[in-house]
């Protein structure tokens, strides 16, 4: 390819010299005829005669041994000798057609263009043949699609690199550059870099700081029993136990072999999280929240062990306080404490909590990275801890005064940046607590600790949110002395559920199933003969029944609802899964093919009146579906789910008044306006909390 271009380049540089001036004359002539023809006929045509055949000559080219940096300089004297004796128009012409064949030697000899074919210096400008703009937008618009589901690994691995001894700060996985799909995984070229200048324990693994930065999971092979076998180095260890529940999903996140896990001897304490979720239906709805969770316990055969249940949100802070109080009051100093519970419960966002508060060393807060959190199962990989503040009496006494002062505050005296955390949580929550710390040794800190994406791992921030760097913990460890008998709370793996319907949902998929925010309730009036789609992951057929039930649904608003026909719903699944009508999964036909079939489940329930729902149909991680009917009719349902999603009917409502939760009936529809019930504020005066909401209404 080369040597035929040199060729036809000392051809076109001798034709040039020689015939220059002949042919720009003929050829204006003919051009002037072809011009004038073409105006009388009023026809645009080709050039090109189609009866003409085309002839391809192939010149024989010699060997490469001559230089070919010599034969660019015989070319350019060619043409810098010939050029006086031209016109000024041939003259541009030629340079500009020299240099385009100059910039085609350079591409050929360094061989810069890949993937060249026998056409990749062809390029087609012909007036009269048009290319279809379509083709042209398709090619602009044509990029290298990544497969759906997955992200992008970054940096290379080294499989001959040891392993190192230091653990990620936000999962607990040893460190490493070995292999992308191995817990802890690290480039080799930043992994490297930071064991030699000793900052190791400073960085989190990739995983990790994909989860915090662009909400990505990479998938990791770890199986259910490498979790449990982490949970189950409690049983040796003098311990209490907070075991965590998740109130969205009652009673599936409670773990039923607790007791083989951690041992038969550990008081357990039942924390009751996310509440922040769960609007309130009547007055008294916290107590009976609190009276189904121990039963659930009892259920579990745990019962026995539980000395206390509490009812908190991680996320806002709400009773986390009284918690802290409590542990203090009750369990002192007495040993180590274990945060146990299943899968996305929210156990490392309660340990980011108690590691600002009371609970945590001073000092420790300043030293130790939070736990790295998503709403993806399987986060926490190994055993995270922090030291306890042992409650000496004079640090009781001055956290007392502390709550106290805080609970007098008025909003003109809450600092600034608590007032933007209240308005901020007030939005996308029912209940909003405060938790601070007593002594702090800095004086002030931040809500969350921030990373500097440069030193701990490959990208950039791309949410756009202000950025802090991580604190220097080089010159500030904790010393021997405030280690010396100190006892540790430690954030363990979650244990993954057997059924649930986060196993078969993609990563967008579940941020948009999993509720992040105060779930809004969505009633509708059902008669028999209609069926109600949650997206396309349930569908609730209604048989049987009086006149009209009233379905409610407690689900993330991402998650669209939508009411049909009974004949009509086999159809409307068929077009509309995986497309805009019903949302979730996401992707069209093809993303539908990889999903479960939805298998049916026949449930019979009793009505309990038009003000109490008499059972919930549980759609595992996803919420709930409260059904309301006439007291003592009988209601005949038919609930479509997948097999492994884990779907079930709830006798005992949660929130059994949650129908009362509605608002005027839209016209011509099946459907409710929303009402939002308003929120607490909790460790704030009554009269501020009050102002608050008023402000955040207008």
């Amino acid at each position: 390819m080369l040597r035929t271009l040199q060729v036809c380049l000392r051809r076109q540089v001798w034709r040039s010299v020689h015939s220059a001036a002949a042919g720009e004359r003929s050829w204006r002539a003919t051009a002037g005829a072809a011009r004038r023809t073409v105006r009388r006929s009023g026809v645009r045509s080709c050039t090109v005669d189609p009866n003409l055949e085309e002839q391809f000559v192939f010149l024989d080219c010699p060997g490469l041994e001559e230089d070919p940096n010599e034969e660019e300089q015989v070319l350019r004297q060619l043409c810098i000798s010939s050029a006086p004796g031209l016109g000024p128009d041939t003259q541009v012409s030629s340079q500009k057609h020299m240099r385009s064949l100059e910039r085609q030697l350079q591409v050929l000899k360094g061989r810069v263009l890949q993937n060249s074919g026998p056409d990749s210096f062809i390029e087609f400008q012909d007036m009269d043949f048009p290319l279809d703009e379509s083709i042209i937008k398709s090619k602009k618009k044509k990029k290298r699609a990544e497969p759906k589901g997955e992200h992008r690994v970054f940096g290379t691995p080294d499989a001959d690199a040891p392993v190192s001894d230091t653990s990620c700060s936000g999962c607990g996985a040893v460190l490493h550059c070995t292999a992308t799909d191995v817990p802890g995984y690290l480039p080799s070229e930043k992994f490297k870099v930071l064991l030699e200048e000793g900052k190791l324990g400073e960085a989190t693994c990739q995983r990790c700081h994909l989860i915090t930065y662009h909400h990505k999971a990479l998938n990791l092979q770890v199986t259910r029993d490498q979790y449990r076998d982490v949970v189950r180095q409690i049983r040796n260890h003098k311990a209490l136990v907070l075991l965590i529940a998740d109130l969205v999903d009652l009673p599936d996140s409670i773990i039923p072999d607790l007791t083989d896990l951690v041992g038969t001897n550990k008081h357990v304490v039942v924390l009751g999280n996310k509440l922040d979720l769960l609007p309130g239906d009547s007055p008294n709805y916290l107590q009976r929240i609190k009276r189904r969770l121990a039963q659930y316990c009892q259920d579990a055969g745990f019962g026995p062990q539980v000395t206390d249940l509490h009812l908190i949100s991680a996320k806002t802070g709400y009773g986390i306080e009284a918690l802290i109080s409590s542990l203090q009051r009750s369990w002192k100093y007495k040993g180590d404490v274990f945060l146990v519970g299943s899968a996305n419960a929210g156990k490392s966002t309660l340990f980011n909590a108690l590691l600002e508060s009371d609970y945590c060393k001073s000092r420790a807060t300043e030293v130790l990275q939070k736990a790295t959190i998503s709403p993806w199962p399987g986060t926490t990989l190994n055993l995270l801890k922090f030291p306890i503040n042992n409650p000496t009496p004079y640090r009781m006494f001055r956290r007392r005064e502390r709550l106290k002062e805080a609970l007098q505050q008025t909003e003109e005296e809450l600092p600034v940046d608590e007032l933007r955390r209240l308005h901020r949580l007030g939005r996308r929550a029912y209940l909003v607590g405060r938790v601070g710390q007593t002594v702090r040794s800095d004086g002030s800190r931040s809500d969350e600790i921030q990373f500097d994406p440069d030193s701990l791992a490959f990208g950039e921030n791309k949410d756009g949110d202000s950025t802090k760097k991580a604190p220097d913990r080089s010159h500030d460890e904790l010393s021997h002395t405030e280690l010396k008998d100190a006892h540790w709370l430690y954030d363990t793996p979650g244990i993954m559920k057997q059924r649930d319907i986060v196993h078969l949902l993609q990563e967008q998929e579940v941020r948009l199933v999993i509720p992040t925010q105060a779930i809004v309730p969505r009633t509708f009036v059902l008669k028999p003969g209609m069926s109600l789609f949650v997206g396309a992951m349930a569908r609730i057929d209604f048989l049987q029944g009086p006149k009209s039930c009233w379905f409610t649904v407690l689900a993330s608003s991402h998650v669209p609802v939508h009411v049909t026909s009974l004949d009509r719903a086999d159809s409307i699944y068929k077009r509309h899964a995986g497309h805009a009508l019903l949302g979730v999964p996401l992707g069209g036909s093809e993303r539908m093919e990889q999903f479960p079939v939805l298998v049916p489940q026949d449930f019979s329930l009793e009505g309990r009146g038009y003000l109490e729902a008499a059972a919930d149909i549980t759609l595992s991680s996803a919420g709930w579906v409260a059904v309301t009917a006439a007291a003592g009719k009988q209601v005949q349902l038919s609930v479509h789910g997948p097999a492994a999603a884990g779907f079930g009917l709830r006798m005992t409502a949660l929130l059994p008044h949650i129908v009362s939760l509605k608002g005027e009936r839209v016209r011509k529809s099946a459907a409710y306006k929303p009402l939002r019930p308003a929120g607490l504020i909790d460790g704030l005066s009554a009269a501020a909390t009050q102002r608050l909401q008023v402000k955040k209404k207008k």
